[in-house]
């Protein structure tokens, strides 16, 4: 059985922008992209509505292009315990108050059993200490805890 891999926002923006000229944004993107066509070979790839509603937004092209990218994964639907699951990630300091989407996030893949969380999102998931924290939380709790890791890291494994 394939490893689940619940994507994120920040990676189909990756995957839908046009390159960018900073030099570190555009490396990032060309990992993606390669991480994307290796992945969907050897990862479930999923998503769920939550996803679909945030890279909707914003310019109707750029929005276009996410869309399309985002029909290429399966579509979880949403799990009734996401609210509460995100609002106890956030009260316990796991994730920003400011932050509720990338909560919302955390809790579906965990509820739903995402075994990685594929995601960009430095400031808010993929930092050391906060997965840690996240992981030893969540295995607290009682649940499997997804592997929050960026395309590249993922793609390093599938590569080895």
């Amino acid at each position: 059985m394939k490893l689940r891999i619940y994507v994120e926002t920040s990676v189909i923006s990756y995957l839908a922008a046009r390159t960018s000229r900073n030099a570190l944004t555009a490396f990032r993107q060309e990992r993606t992209r390669k991480w994307w066509e290796k992945s969907a070979k050897s990862f479930s790839l999923e998503a769920s509505d939550l996803v679909r509603l945030e890279i909707a937004s914003g310019d109707a092209i750029a929005a276009k292009r996410r869309l399309d990218v985002f029909l290429a994964l399966t579509v979880l639907p949403l799990h009734d315990d996401v609210g509460e699951f995100g609002k106890r990630l956030m009260a316990e300091g796991l994730v920003p108050r400011s932050e509720p989407e990338d909560a919302s996030h955390i809790a579906q893949a965990t509820l739903t059993g995402a075994d990685y969380i594929a995601t960009w999102n430095f400031a808010h998931l993929v930092g050391p200490h906060t997965k840690y924290r996240l992981v030893q939380s969540i295995e607290r709790w009682g649940f499997k805890a997804p592997l929050l890791a960026t395309p590249e890291e993922i793609l390093e494994g599938v590569l080895s």
